[in-house]
């Protein structure tokens, strides 16, 4: 259950060595969970009640269309082809370059098939890994660097993203532009991949990555700050990462990916929207604005609420581990921001916990990937009361 629950949330965590301990049947149905996951539980019943013939509603299509994190209302038939299309191209052009790499060590059976399992597994953000150390044996390998490295962030920006991109390179005779939404995706998703990068870096270079060269350091610290954003592999040892480092990964694992991705988090697009309030309420500002676009508060509220509960649930179930588990409160607290934010880094804790830590962790990786779409469904479901306008009255605060 715990391992099942891992794959359909792309989370990564796991009590076994998927590689060794199981068949070719279990790592078959750990990928079709790994994908179905990806494509997300929504996405999937939506398609099928559109093949059976059966028309949305349009408040579960506006769900539909947030949750993708699209704002161009297109036909969602064509969406739904679009999305599951690019997957595959994405996950087979993926696949091909660990090909290359896996042929040189394995029978081409074995490679071909190691490849589209990691490709997938990549892409879909889950983190799995046939590997017993994941990819810290290619760590000075470049093409599995860049392959991983790109498919993590490809799955990582949502498919709306992928497809703006696509139109705008594909259409140079029309006039090209990005949704706003786009524009805050690649920002933030860069921002957050080079701060991170920095803070790994900094942190590493002279204590775990010590022995490499510089521009092996350089490879496994960007890659380390790509994959635990949401993805879970690992080209360094997490059980060896210092305390500043540990402190980056989880709050890169709480950041995770963009709305409509195969990721997890609280999304780049709520913490873009927090830093755009304060920065607004700094300087005095009523609304605000980005790229001459006015953002609704609604959008603040929600992204407020979104990072208010997440917080919670990480209290709350870290709490609850504290008291049943026999592990520090640091190797806790990253288990708890991993499985939330379903990343699937561990520090080495997983197999060891106990019945009530993994049906904990079980619990969270549940609500940490279906937590931000039923907040969205919830939102967009809520009744209009009649307004009552109470007297005002301020609170003292900090």
């Amino acid at each position: 259950v715990f391992t099942a629950t891992s794959a359909t949330c792309v989370t990564g965590l796991s009590v076994f060595d998927i590689g060794s301990q199981f068949t070719l049947f279990g790592q078959t149905v750990i990928l079709i969970l790994i994908q179905i996951g990806a494509l997300g539980i929504m996405t999937i019943s939506t398609a099928f009640a559109l093949i059976l013939g059966r028309r949305l509603n349009l408040r579960l299509e506006n769900v539909m269309h947030s949750v993708i994190g699209g704002t161009y209302k297109i036909d969602m038939f064509r969406l739904l082809k679009s999305i599951v299309l690019v997957t595959i191209i994405i996950e087979i052009l993926g696949a091909i370059c660990l090909y290359m790499v896996f042929s040189r060590d394995m029978s081409p059976s074995s490679a071909m098939y190691n490849s589209l399992f990691h490709s997938i597994s990549a892409f879909s953000n889950a983190g799995i890994s046939l590997f017993k150390d994941s990819f810290a044996g290619y760590v000075s390998n470049p093409l599995i660097n860049i392959t991983i490295m790109t498919l993590i962030v490809l799955g990582g920006i949502g498919f709306a993203v992928l497809m703006d991109l696509f139109h705008y390179f594909t259409n140079p005779n029309k006039v090209r532009k990005l949704s706003l939404h786009s524009k805050i995706v690649l920002i933030m998703t860069v921002s957050v991949i080079v701060i991170g990068f920095l803070g790994i870096f900094i942190a590493e270079h002279d204590k775990s990555l010590t022995t490499y060269p510089l521009k092996t350091k350089i490879s496994a610290a960007l890659f380390h700050s790509i994959s635990s954003r949401t993805a879970g592999f690992n080209t360094i040892d997490t059980t060896q990462l210092s305390p500043a480092s540990t402190f980056v990964t989880n709050l890169l694992m709480f950041i995770g990916a963009s709305p409509g991705s195969t990721g997890g988090g609280v999304k780049t697009t709520t913490v873009a929207l927090l830093i755009l309030w304060v920065v607004a309420m700094f300087r005095g500002k009523k609304e605000v604005c980005l790229f001459n676009r006015r953002i609704p508060f609604s959008n603040i509220r929600e992204a407020t609420i979104l990072v208010t509960i997440a917080g919670a649930l990480i209290f709350i179930f870290g709490y609850l581990l504290m008291l049943t588990q026999g592990f520090s409160s640091e190797d806790i607290f990253f288990e708890t921001v991993s499985a939330f934010g379903t990343v699937g880094l561990s520090r080495g804790i997983t197999p060891h916990l106990n019945k009530i830590g993994k049906l904990l962790i079980t619990l969270l990786m549940y609500l940490g990937r279906i937590g931000p779409l039923t907040l969205i469904y919830a939102l967009s479901t809520r009744k209009h009361q009649a307004h009552i306008d109470y007297a005002e009255e301020k609170i003292a605060i900090g």
